[in-house]
């Protein structure tokens, strides 16, 4: 069996060259940033272990080879899923690696945002010394924290969530109500967005979801509340965020993840005073991109060995 793996942004590969190698497969690398670049280098592979590369028909059709497909991590949005059906290629991905990480860099913004660390830190570093330089700060014990999506990390979010909060709520159509923990409040959409002070996203992007967060929905925050994505940057209308963190309606937005990334310095969501950013490293410790590499290249291994992988997005032909 030959892997080629797509592209990465790990400081090397040696994790994956020693898994596989033990295996008896091998493996080829490039940095592909498209599906032409996929085609030109995938040529007598059978595998294929993706980063950030676009995956689809194409790829498919010109590389018949080609029976599976794993992905670095829990979403699988630049895999064609569909495409890979049709052609009857296996896909999976690594979705339990990290969820307290993401968790818990999720919660670490929503505090940074409603106790205005990151603008203390810029008035005093600016020779403005005093606790009201940003702003009037209200108690996070009598708000309410809102969570899109209730899936592994949703729940581990709603779960260290829970104590410092008056109130935990939810919406998540795809969890029956005794999957939702007895400490969260099952909502509609809108009711979320009109009822939490602080709203994290945890689901995956999708026809579905893509662009969701869109102007109709930000306008029903409440006045001064804040929102967090660590899930996928093409979730959030980014035009339709600045316009309420323009007009003050908003008062923060805490993003791991951007619909173009890396974003352009000059970009206006870049330089907003009332944005945090991190470079969707929500997902990120040693331990959780050990345990992410293992378990993406554990699937094509397992897939040679037991004729499935570990993690089944989608089923293959036999």
């Amino acid at each position: 069996m030959k892997v080629l793996l797509t592209d990465y942004d790990f400081a090397d590969i040696a994790l994956e060259e020693a898994l596989f190698q033990k295996a008896g497969i091998e493996l080829v690398s490039a940095q592909c940033r498209s599906a032409e670049d996929v085609i030109k280098a995938s040529a007598g592979c059978q595998g294929l272990l993706v980063q950030y590369a676009s995956v689809n028909a194409a790829v498919f059709a010109a590389r018949p080879d080609i029976r599976i497909v794993s992905r670095f991590g829990a979403g699988f949005d630049t895999i064609d899923v569909a495409d890979a059906k049709k052609h009857g290629v296996w896909v999976a991905n690594s979705p339990d690696y990290g969820v307290g990480e993401v968790a818990t860099h999720a919660l670490a913004m929503v505090l940074a945002l409603l106790r205005h660390l990151a603008l203390y830190d810029r008035d005093v570093k600016a020779g403005h010394w005093h606790f009201t330089t940003p702003g009037q700060l209200r108690r996070v014990s009598d708000m309410t924290l809102g969570i899109l999506g209730l899936g592994r990390i949703g729940k581990r979010m709603a779960h260290i969530g829970r104590n410092s909060f008056k109130n935990v709520i939810a919406c998540d159509p795809y969890i029956i109500d005794g999957d939702f923990p007895a400490y969260v409040e099952r909502v509609t959409l809108k009711q979320l967005f009109a009822g939490a002070d602080a709203i994290s996203l945890h689901v995956p992007l999708s026809s579905e979801t893509r662009g969701m967060v869109n102007a109709a929905l930000l306008a029903l925050m409440k006045p001064g509340s804040i929102i967090v994505n660590t899930a996928r940057g093409a979730l959030i209308d980014i035009e339709a965020l600045l316009v309420e963190l323009d007009a003050g309606r908003l008062d923060g937005a805490g993003l791991d993840v951007l619909p173009d990334e890396p974003p352009g310095g000059d970009a206006r969501i870049v330089q907003h005073p009332r944005v945090l950013l991190s470079p969707h490293a929500a997902f990120y410790s040693v331990v959780a991109e050990k345990e992410l590499r293992t378990k993406a290249a554990q699937n094509l291994i397992d897939w040679q060995v037991k004729g499935r992988p570990s993690y089944v997005v989608s089923e293959g032909a036999p």
